[in-house]
């Protein structure tokens, strides 16, 4: 059975993607220098080379033949990304070099490394904490600035630094409560009451404060799925190629073209868009036009922002239900076949012609407006991790019940019990408590190799 806390074996993977120039082979583990030794050919023996060293020379297979030239980088134990001793080697980005060196290395003694496997191993190293590993993964997904953004400064430690903030101050109010357990007899009280109530308002107030950035968080990581709707041929499959710079739906004269979603991605001044092209909205007996419009109002109920699109040939506005927390914009489509002035600009509707490029701009504008991303300055911390907000609202709940407790003036014992259940969910993000399943989990969606 497979041990996943397991740090003994020396693991290797490609740490590029196939199809480049040049790929990048990582070998790491207590192995890893001498695995490497048996098939590299330099100047120097890399066993009895320094660290941070670059080495030039030959990878040659048990025949003596030469796979390649190569560079070999060299980091020591514990100075790695893995803590374990390290060996990349820079070759020409041939698939069959690459599998031949990996070959070769696992014919050595070396086994093929799990997805994540190298930053799970950082991790158990006390190289980074958990959220600082998620991240890593974030950053390598990231397909735009703002979510590289949210990343970096993930992977940087700023959000582990202020939840270890948090749990320091928390540690502090259950050493002193439970200090007053050992002097129970003397009715001593080391934690100052009014003191230790704001202290909690303070904590609890800065949790909230961490949670409300999950909706933009979520948002910038994901994509902000925008519906577009309204009746057949206002020009939405002609919109959506337009906003998206491409022939991705097929546009007809002939009203009911589209009959399911079709969905396509853009960025807008550093945020994804998520596109949706839904079926015309409509009246009809068509089992097959019943399904895609039932399909357009699933779309609708998913988007963050509805973009409700009529024309001027119908420019009236069917009734689309909306929540509280989606926006939604109206657009007046085929402004170019007509020249009267009651189509005009107004804060309610804005006109464009899909076909001409006639508006578009304005239309983006106003997509971008209604994300926010004042927040979003150098360093800030915004959470954008499903697992990290669960947590967080776990927390939250522990807090609530700690204070409510000091209303009812509870022993301190409840009190230190109720404190210790919000340190435990702040260390299941980073990774002070955690479990084997938890990591399977997150590592799991790695790339091999990273």
């Amino acid at each position: 059975m497979y041990n996943y806390l397991d740090t003994t074996t020396t693991i290797v993977a490609t740490a590029t993607a196939t199809g480049g120039a040049v790929a990048v082979v990582r070998l790491s583990g207590k192995d890893a220098i001498t695995i490497a030794d048996k098939m590299f050919r330099g100047k120097h023996k890399l066993s009895e080379s320094k660290g941070y060293t670059l080495h030039y020379g030959t990878i040659v297979n048990g025949c003596g033949e030469v796979v390649d030239d190569v560079v070999v980088a060299l980091f020591c134990a514990p100075h790695s990304y893995t803590g374990d001793d390290t060996v990349e080697i820079t070759l020409h980005g041939s698939e069959y070099i690459t599998s031949e060196v990996i070959r070769l290395a696992i014919e050595y003694g070396a086994t093929m490394a799990t997805p994540g496997e190298f930053t799970r191993r950082a991790f158990l190293a006390g190289k980074m904490d958990l959220s600082r590993a998620e991240a890593v993964a974030d950053i390598i997904a990231s397909d735009s600035r703002w979510s590289h953004n949210i990343a970096s400064t993930q992977m940087r430690g700023g959000y582990s630094e202020k939840l270890s903030e948090l749990r320091g101050e928390l540690l502090i109010l259950c050493s002193l409560l439970e200090l007053e357990l050992d002097f129970s007899e003397e009715d001593v009280e080391f934690a100052d009451r009014t003191t230790l109530r704001q202290t909690l308002n303070t904590i609890t107030a800065q949790i909230e404060c961490l949670k409300s950035s999950f909706a933009l968080g979520n948002v910038i990581k994901n994509g902000v799925n925008v519906a577009i709707v309204g009746k057949p041929n206002v020009g939405k499959s002609t919109l959506l190629n337009v906003l998206v710079g491409d022939d991705r739906a097929m546009v007809s004269d002939i009203a009911g073209t589209t009959r399911d979603s079709i969905e396509a991605t853009t960025t807008i001044d550093g945020i994804r868009y998520r596109f949706v092209d839904t079926a015309g909205i409509h009246a009809t007996d068509d089992t097959l036009e019943k399904m895609g419009i039932d399909r357009s109002y699933r779309a609708i109920s998913n988007a963050h922002i509805i973009l409700h699109l009529a024309s001027t040939e119908e420019p009236e506005f069917e009734i689309i239900e909306k929540d509280d927390n989606q926006h939604y914009i109206k657009v007046i489509n085929k402004i170019d076949r007509i020249t009267s002035s009651d189509f005009s600009d107004t804060n309610d509707v804005i006109k464009i012609s899909a076909k001409s490029g006639f508006g578009i701009d304005t239309l983006r504008h106003r997509l971008r407006k209604i994300t926010d991303t004042s927040q979003l300055g150098a360093g800030s911390i915004v959470v954008s991790n499903m697992r990290h907000y669960s947590a967080l609202n776990s927390a939250s709940e522990a807090l609530m019940d700690a204070r409510r407790g000091m209303d009812m003036n509870i022993p301190s014992d409840l009190l230190s019990e109720d404190i210790h259940r919000v340190l435990h969910h702040l260390g299941e993000i980073t990774g002070e408590i955690t479990s084997e399943d938890i990591l399977q989990s997150i590592f799991s969606k790695f790339c091999i190799g990273k």
